[in-house]
């Protein structure tokens, strides 16, 4: 409960330090978009060459554009620890009871939370330029939760391909709901991975000072 009650307050502290700089909200609404629908008209007619399972290019598009949305700013998301750390802000945290988990899991709760409410505006938009989700709410909550995973590029296993096949499954025709469920597990298994990582890593750093 302490480790939640720490984390939600991180997280509120950093929305608070993203509403003092707005620029940033609208940029991260303005990148997609440019993508949803510059390429989707650009590439709207590349349908009839067959293979892409409908005749929508924004259908087959705006999945893949929430998932590579959610990767842009996971990548990003540390970019607020450095800053912290730069200017001894995580050292003064240290001082307090709170949670050194939270110090952690609050980055990946914010990106994740971004990406949700990003996916959501770029799912509204793409609604609005003719996209159909076939499987409904179920569809909508498949897209947005697997562009809220954490996500980092490897060799040999995408796992941003793995959040495109799970979002592409739940908007074209005969989705195969398996599919769906191992994809999400495999995202799921990966962010647990990575925040016992950082948070090693930050213990390991914490042990410096």
């Amino acid at each position: 409960m302490k480790t939640a009650r720490d984390t939600w307050y991180m997280v509120v502290r950093q929305a608070r330090n993203l509403m003092r700089e707005p620029i940033w909200i609208v940029m991260m609404v303005i990148q997609p978009m440019v993508w949803l629908i510059l390429y989707g008209q650009l590439f709207k007619n590349v349908t009839r060459l067959g293979g892409f399972g409908t005749g929508s290019y924004i259908t087959f598009l705006a999945p893949a554009i929430v998932i590579m949305n959610g990767f842009f700013g996971a990548t990003w998301s540390g970019m607020a620890m450095i800053n912290d750390l730069e200017h001894k802000v995580i050292e003064r945290f240290l001082a307090t009871p709170a949670s050194r988990v939270s110090l952690v899991l609050s980055q990946i709760v914010r990106s994740a939370i971004t990406a949700g409410l990003q996916g959501i505006i770029i799912l509204i938009v793409s609604i609005a330029l003719g996209v159909s989700i076939r499987t409904g709410a179920l569809g909508w909550i498949v897209i947005v939760l697997t562009g809220m995973l954490w996500m980092q590029e490897t060799a040999r296993f995408n796992p941003v391909d793995w959040g495109v096949r799970a979002a592409r499954e739940v908007v074209l025709p005969g989705t195969a709901w398996s599919t769906v469920g191992w994809y999400l597990l495999f995202l799921l298994l990966l962010t647990v991975l990575t925040t016992a990582w950082a948070t090693w890593a930050f213990r390991a750093y914490q042990r410096t000072l």
